[in-house]
């Protein structure tokens, strides 16, 4: 169950990225770089946290024209990162071109393909935010699987999204495709900014394929020990 648990290293603080890795790699083989720790260790961050046997998740949602995401994600492929998303949103073109850059990319470097994702609908919105904001003739979850069929016909693995649309987006896309699940609290943990949400045993039990988790591990007074609830929560299912 271990190798399903992504842990967000969502903080800036260099020192404290180390900790956590070094504390956690015996457990949790996944942990994922976004922005705030993107931007203090570089794609140095690379070489380092391999080296210690975790797998990355490069989590820059990239969102721009076609060629410019297709270089992003080609030299995020090269630099060996085994899970790269950007969102859905920027449509099918964009995403084709970002699937066969990471693809022409991976064999020219003799290097495994990563699991490329679309971002459907950030977890932090609800229905009542969506309709205000986004003004789609579409319900929220029928616009998240209709962003999963995009993704997948363009090529991608899978998607992330809230755990709540995991079944429609299973119905729709099948049993191989991937999705990644932020918006994960376990019953002790503060919801935060999160909207749709549902615990570890939960999401695993609707069947998403992987879990993010960050705060309630990362700020955690013991993470090593929060990340060991997590994992058999994971594991009653």
């Amino acid at each position: 169950m271990k190798d399903k648990l992504i842990v967000a290293l969502d903080t800036g603080d260099r020192k404290y990225i180390d900790r956590l890795s070094g504390t956690l790699m015996d457990i949790v083989p996944w942990v994922k770089l976004g922005f705030q720790a993107f931007s203090t260790l570089g794609t140095e961050a690379f070489p380092w946290l391999s080296g210690r046997g975790h797998k990355i998740f490069l989590d820059l949602k990239f969102h721009d024209i076609p060629n410019t995401v297709a270089r992003d994600v080609g030299t995020m492929t090269k630099h060996g990162a085994h899970m790269i998303n950007m969102h859905a949103s920027g449509g099918f073109e964009m995403m084709q071109a970002a699937r066969k850059s990471a693809e022409s990319a991976a064999a020219e470097n003799s290097i495994p393909m990563p699991i490329l994702l679309g971002v459907t609908v950030l977890t932090s919105i609800d229905e009542d935010g969506f309709q205000q904001n986004f003004g789609s003739e579409r319900q929220l979850t029928k616009q998240v699987v209709y962003l999963a069929q995009l993704a997948q016909e363009a090529g991608l693995s899978g998607v992330v999204a809230s755990p709540l649309e995991i079944e429609p987006i299973r119905r729709a896309c099948g049993d191989d495709f991937v999705i990644v699940t932020p918006g994960i609290r376990p019953t002790w943990a503060s919801r935060g900014d999160q909207r749709r949400i549902t615990t570890p045993a939960a999401a695993i039990d609707r069947g998403a394929s992987y879990i993010v988790v960050g705060r309630p591990i990362i700020a955690a007074d013991d993470p090593l020990s929060a990340a060991e609830m997590i994992l058999e929560e994971m594991r009653g299912a």
